[in-house]
């Protein structure tokens, strides 16, 4: 075995740079284009942080009205991605069946192999604003219900709400979506961000990275631990049952989803935004018992383990008090995360290099089978590279 240090996950490897998204280690912020991802939730649209991680600068107030026109003319859910839905299994996992959709949206669009700027950014607005109708529809057709058209009237949150409940929701549910939206669209180099930079790399269209994307971030390890972290709540019940279950979940040596994070080491910076949102809707559905619940956890986990939450943790609860059926938390991850994903598409196109990592082979010595005679062509070019070392 050649004698080469692994760094397995590539921890630690800097492969590239990014002016996307940075997280600030004096102040332990992360920063899309420079700015702390807190300031954004607390005082811009999702609309408007989206062109930021696209553009680099926040938008004027012409261009982010000329994109949520764009974006509201856009909503419908095409009839060929919704025919396509309507032939997947309702037992099929809901990121499956967008990633699914998406790839039929992006084998039915126009100009699908045009990589140019101009191409790319136009691609990435279809998706903003066609990726909540597939969410909705999906948690629908699931319930029974039927498909409901979106609403020009509405902002991107509110739409997305009614699209999904079919009702207009109130200001603090909508007001917490939004929030998590900005908070979980872009973070780096994350196992979903450089899965779509590796597949640009290759000059693939810019549909079949956010494909490659969708299926890195459907994992436990990355987008599905929100699921795990609501799946966790509903398993250990109250409050009152969070020391036995811990304790037993330690034992076994369980991993507690929710909790950890590769890059923060004093806990995720966005952590205290979102759970200060999820305040707001535990007030308002009167949610008393799943926030003893999940404060009860919190402390018993940190306790013990020294190990905070990061943002996977508040927003499980979040989407589950706005009727969001579990197992389309990750989607929605998704419905905010191709704003970052699309940008770093653009970033890696700009300046592109094919990412080809090597390998330590560590497998049997070359061997032969029994009886094979190597053609002249093959022998003609072993002598080849045998010469050329």
């Amino acid at each position: 075995m050649t004698d080469v240090e692994i760094k397995k996950g590539l921890a630690g490897v800097t492969v590239d740079h990014t002016a996307i998204s940075k997280v600030n280690p004096e102040t332990n912020s992360l920063l899309y284009r420079g700015y702390p991802v807190q300031e954004l939730a607390a005082t811009q649209s999702f609309e408007a942080v989206a062109l930021l991680l696209w553009n680099g600068e926040l938008p004027t107030h012409e261009e982010l009205r000329a994109f949520e026109e764009y974006e509201r003319a856009n909503r419908d859910l095409d009839d060929a991605v919704r025919t396509v839905i309507d032939l997947l299994p309702l037992e099929a996992h809901p990121m499956d069946v967008l990633r699914t959709a998406v790839s039929v949206l992006g084998a039915s669009a126009a100009g699908v192999d045009d990589n140019s700027p101009a191409a790319d950014l136009a691609k990435a607005k279809l998706l903003f604003a066609k990726i909540p109708a597939m969410v909705a529809y999906d948690q629908r057709r699931r319930r029974g219900e039927a498909l409901i058209e979106p609403r020009a009237d509405l902002d991107y949150a509110r739409n997305f709400l009614w699209m999904t409940f079919g009702e207009d929701p109130d200001d603090v549910v909508a007001r917490a979506f939004t929030v998590s939206m900005v908070l979980y669209a872009e973070h780096s180099f994350n196992a979903s961000t450089f899965t779509a930079r590796v597949i640009t790399s290759t000059t693939a269209d810019l549909y079949s990275a956010v494909v490659g994307a969708i299926g890195a971030l459907k994992g436990a390890l990355h987008g599905g631990a929100n699921e795990a972290v609501m799946h966790i709540l509903d398993e250990i019940g109250s409050a009152e049952n969070v020391g036995p279950w811990l304790d037993a979940a330690l034992a076994e040596k369980r991993k507690i989803m929710g909790f950890g994070h590769r890059v923060y080491k004093k806990g995720d910076s966005r952590v205290p935004t979102m759970k200060a949102a999820l305040d707001t809707l535990v007030e308002h559905y009167g949610a008393g018992d799943l926030a003893a619940l999940y404060d009860a956890l919190e402390a018993e986990f940190v306790g013990r383990k020294g190990i905070y939450p990061n943002l996977d943790y508040p927003s499980g609860p979040a989407y589950h008090l706005m009727g969001f059926d579990t197992l389309t938390f990750t989607p929605l991850f998704v419905a905010a995360r191709v704003t970052g994903w699309t940008a770093h598409v653009r970033e890696q196109a700009a300046s592109n290099a094919l990412i080809r990592p090597l390998s330590a082979y560590n497998g049997p010595d070359e061997r032969h089978i029994e009886g094979y005679v190597a053609s002249e062509a093959e022998r003609e070019v072993a002598e080849r590279d045998a010469e050329a070392q």
